[in-house]
């Protein structure tokens, strides 16, 4: 079995399965010409459960045969033009070269004796974001698993710079088309049910300021303690982005640490055509920023950032058997000493790649482009009196909601919008998401491949009318 460890006497093993690997994925990704095969849990989970890992096949081409069966075949392809589903990219090519290299190589970013290069890799590439954003001299950061663990840090950071013994005292505000993991954190971090504010939206789907005043107001009246404000460049739903310069200032009047979720808008710290949509960014405490979002990463690269490197002291534990307190002093860079993780991959060296290959315009000019097509799709959606459109995009969503002529029943538009979404993933034509707005059902494009054209919008919103009108007969039938 020693034969399988990657190692000087393996290497040309390793060359000849990783290239037949390569071959593979790569004459899938040429030949596929949907998004989905439309396979069923029913159908997969069979082939799945029939497979007795106990009986290794002792052969690369014969896994590679079985894996087409089981996972390339029925995956869910982000490359694909008419996937327009969740906040997934597709990604660029020096990207997943860096993750070859990163995969094989296999340091840890825990320590400086696990790392070496890859630790001054990663803390370069924090301080070039940290720039980008305009956080100042101060400013550091860490690579994370992705948004949520960012969130996660920053409130950690907030809570514990809000400087109060009684955690059922403190407060975070946030939108009501906020995150959810801004939630789940206060719960993780021990905060009550009652923890986070949620914060009214105008129509735009932007925080609303005046709300926000009158909230941190209330919060003082009532002797609580506001730990932190969560501003979004880029909500998931929609792709809004708050009044930043504006809650900064509210935040500066009452001693409230800023943080911004800026996992999906980002992308605009290296737009050549709308940085301007996410100024304000630069007088944040935290932001989270996802690459693997907007800068066409693999899953996952993302980082935390904060203004004072100081305050990562709160996530500092020292171990004597691998970060003892003496390497502070001896200057030894280790990125545990940042992290809430401890070992954790090299995800900074496809960022890495990808900069030093294509450049930061070069991401910048995919991201306009998708943020040019959004453009465009809510000019069609606007047009077409078979859709409500909700809001004029900042980023890349668009949300609508399909309007038969002839139904006025909200209940029953709202089954017809779901049953055309199933049915056109079900299709493997196309692949939309979903979500509610004021409590009634709509679709949803997130549009981050600057593949996709009018055209694939076009031809989708039709199939999704046609889904939707036969849903509509087949219930008129059905009540006939």
């Amino acid at each position: 079995m020693r034969s399988h460890l990657l190692n000087d006497a393996t290497a040309e093993q390793y060359r000849r399965s990783v290239t037949e690997g390569v071959e593979r994925v790569a004459a899938k990704l040429a030949a596929t010409d949907r998004p989905f095969t439309g396979v069923t849990v029913d159908a997969l989970s069979p082939r799945i459960d029939e497979i007795d890992l106990d009986k290794p096949l002792h052969d690369t081409a014969a896994v590679l045969d079985e894996l087409e069966d089981v996972y390339l075949r029925d995956a869910v392809y982000f490359h694909h033009p008419r996937y327009l589903a969740h906040l997934n990219c597709p990604v660029v090519i020096p990207a997943v070269l860096g993750e070859a290299v990163l995969s094989a190589v296999n340091s840890s970013l825990d320590t400086w004796d696990q790392s070496a290069g890859g630790t001054l890799i990663e803390r370069k590439l924090i301080d070039w974001t940290c720039a980008r954003i305009g956080l100042g001299p101060a400013a550091d950061g860490v690579f994370t698993s992705g948004g949520t663990q960012s969130n996660l840090q920053a409130l950690l950071l907030a809570r514990e710079e809000a400087k109060t013994d009684s955690l059922a005292k403190l407060r975070i505000f946030a939108s009501e088309v906020s995150h959810f993991s801004v939630k789940k954190s206060a719960k993780l971090l021990g905060l009550g049910p009652d923890a986070v504010v949620s914060v009214p939206v105008d129509h735009d789907k932007r925080m609303q300021t005046v709300a926000l005043a009158r909230e941190l107001e209330r919060c003082a009246k009532d002797g609580l303690v506001p730990m932190a404000v969560v501003a979004t460049g880029g909500t998931t739903d929609f792709g809004s982005i708050d009044p930043l310069p504006e809650i900064a200032g509210l935040c500066e009047q009452y001693g409230v640490w800023m943080h911004v979720d800026a996992a999906y808008g980002c992308g605009l710290l290296a737009s050549l055509k709308y940085r301007d949509r996410i100024a304000g960014i630069e007088r944040a405490d935290s932001v989270t920023v996802d690459y693997h979002k907007s800068f066409f990463q693999p899953v996952s690269s993302s980082a935390v950032l904060v203004r004072d490197a100081a305050t990562l002291r709160h996530a500092t534990y020292h171990a004597e058997y691998l970060n003892p307190r003496r390497m502070v002093q001896e200057r030894i860079p280790n990125q545990v000493d940042k992290s809430l993780q401890t070992t954790r991959r090299f995800d900074a060296l496809k960022l890495w790649m990808t900069l030093r290959v294509m450049g930061a315009d070069g991401i910048g000019e995919l991201f306009d482009e998708v943020c040019d097509l959004a453009a465009e799709g809510w000019k069609l959606l606007a047009a077409d009196p078979r859709y409500d459109v909700v809001v004029q995009p900042s980023l890349s969503t668009l949300v609508f909601r399909y309007i038969p002529a002839a139904v006025t029943d909200p209940a029953e538009i709202d089954r017809a919008n779901l049953y055309a979404r199933k049915a056109l993933f079900a299709s493997g034509d196309a692949v939309v998401a979903g979500t509610k707005v004021a409590g009634r059902h709509y679709l949803k494009f997130t549009l981050l491949n600057p593949e996709t054209t009018t055209a694939d919008i076009a031809a989708v919103l039709d199939l999704i009318a046609g889904h939707a009108e036969q849903y509509l007969g087949e219930s008129l039938d059905r009540a006939s």
